[in-house]
């Protein structure tokens, strides 16, 4: 029986090829960038040299070889090579796809399924790859941007290895580039400078570059273009940034921990490279506030004001001129003194809540707004603060019975110096009373 998906119809030997095509590796030792995962002791590389190669889940930004990848992996263990995009398949393709898979398996030929964007099918659609893949019906090589663990099945990931693939480095790309030229019999027509940054402006996607490249090479020019030129002549890429994936937390994580680190130079860095990514400066003043009062607590009481003002001045002021406002927060938060003591504590707090939710306050600290109330001892024996020694009774606030834990423990630094005095001066109060 013929499948369609076993047809391909050659592209004529004069038709137009792009440079990335006709560069696309033809071995997997020609692949650049991925040697961790490729190499006889990367896990890949393991496989192949086993013969035993099981489905996978290829993670990583695009332009990085997921899909030569793939293909060069059918090609090493002699599987057909079928590709689908989640985003242009719906569930009869896929029932056309495991049916063809079938078949193929009747007549002892393989299977290498490799489904681009898999993380666009949504839980259903996923599932219904399982049984096809116990039964050895298809090895399924999936490719995504996403973090697989937010994206994908627990069953399907269960039964997938996650290969994480890494962004081109400039050494990587710069290899890339030379091969580009030796394919196109020229070099690029680029200054030194001018090379880097066009290194640079591809982001650590390899396919970028190539397009870039032909781009440049298609240029009628006589002398070699500087930097300035070049940035006349080519458009930046924009950042990749997707505001409700991934990288939208790999980015504020990065923001947050700058800051938790006392570096403001990283922490600025971070960002800006979320408003760069068209982040909306709301959510990151929420977030800058959220650092306050979680790493810097009392250490610094005005942190938080600041990043308030702030936040109101963003608001007044709108972008981009309200955004320096932002950025000053940042600033002031990188070089405060940093605590977490009020953080832990509060969730210390919380956790005893939960276990002892159902115990009454100590009867002497209830009002007693009623007779009943007061003959059942509510607010008897109750000491009025003010009315003793220092301002200070020393009574005792927890649920009876309740062993008195100590939650709130104040470091060494910034305001919290003072209040670690004062707790301890309570504490010794507390102790004689």
């Amino acid at each position: 029986m013929a499948d369609l998906f076993d047809i391909a119809t050659p592209p004529r030997s004069d038709a137009p090829r792009p440079l990335a095509d006709r560069l696309r590796p033809r071995v997997l030792s020609d692949v650049i960038g991925q040697e961790k995962v490729l190499s006889q002791d990367g896990p890949l590389g393991a496989m192949l040299a086993a013969r035993s190669l099981s489905s996978l889940i290829l993670w990583g930004p695009p332009g990085v070889g997921k899909t030569t990848i793939a293909r060069l992996l059918a090609d090493a263990t002699d599987l057909t090579f079928v590709q689908i995009s989640a985003i242009f398949t719906g569930v009869p393709d896929l029932r056309k796809v495991f049916e063809a898979a079938r078949l193929r398996r009747q007549n002892g030929q393989g299977t290498l399924l490799f489904v681009d964007e898999i993380h666009r099918f949504n839980k259903a659609q996923q599932d219904g790859f399982l049984p096809h893949m116990e039964d050895g019906t298809i090895l399924l090589v999936g490719a995504t941007t996403e973090n697989p663990s937010f994206e994908l099945n627990a069953a399907l990931l269960s039964r997938a290895q996650v290969i994480v693939l890494e962004r081109l480095s400039l050494t990587d790309l710069e290899r890339l580039a030379q091969r580009a030229e030796k394919e196109l019999g020229r070099a690029l027509p680029l200054q030194g400078e001018a090379r880097e940054a066009l290194l640079e402006m591809a982001d650590g996607d390899g396919r970028a570059l190539l397009n870039l490249i032909e781009q440049v090479t298609s240029w009628k020019i006589e002398a070699a273009l500087d930097r300035d030129q070049l940035a006349q002549r080519l458009m930046r890429r924009a950042a990749k940034y997707d505001k409700s994936g991934d990288e939208h937390y790999n980015l504020i994580s990065a923001l947050h921990k700058s800051v938790r680190g006392s570096d403001p130079d990283a922490a600025l860095y971070w960002f800006a490279r979320m408003l760069e990514g068209g982040e909306d400066p709301r959510f990151l003043a929420r977030r800058i506030t959220r650092m306050a009062v979680e790493d810097i607590g009392l250490a610094d009481p005005q942190a938080e004001a600041v990043c308030l003002d702030g936040w109101q001045t963003y608001e007044r002021l709108g972008s981009p001129e309200g955004e320096l406002a932002l950025a000053q927060a940042v600033v002031y938060l990188a070089l405060a003194p940093k605590s977490n003591a009020v953080y832990t504590a509060y969730k210390a707090a919380r956790a005893a809540a939960r276990e002892t939710g159902s115990l009454m306050p100590p009867k002497h600290i209830l009002n007693a707004p009623t007779r009943m109330m007061k003959d059942q001892g509510y607010g008897a024996g109750y000491a009025y603060d003010h009315e003793a020694e220092d301002g200070f009774s020393g009574q005792n606030y927890f649920p009876d019975g309740m062993k008195r834990p100590v939650w709130y423990l104040p470091p060494e630094r910034g305001f919290e110096r003072e209040l670690k005095k004062r707790v301890e001066y309570f504490a010794k109060l507390r102790a004689k009373r």
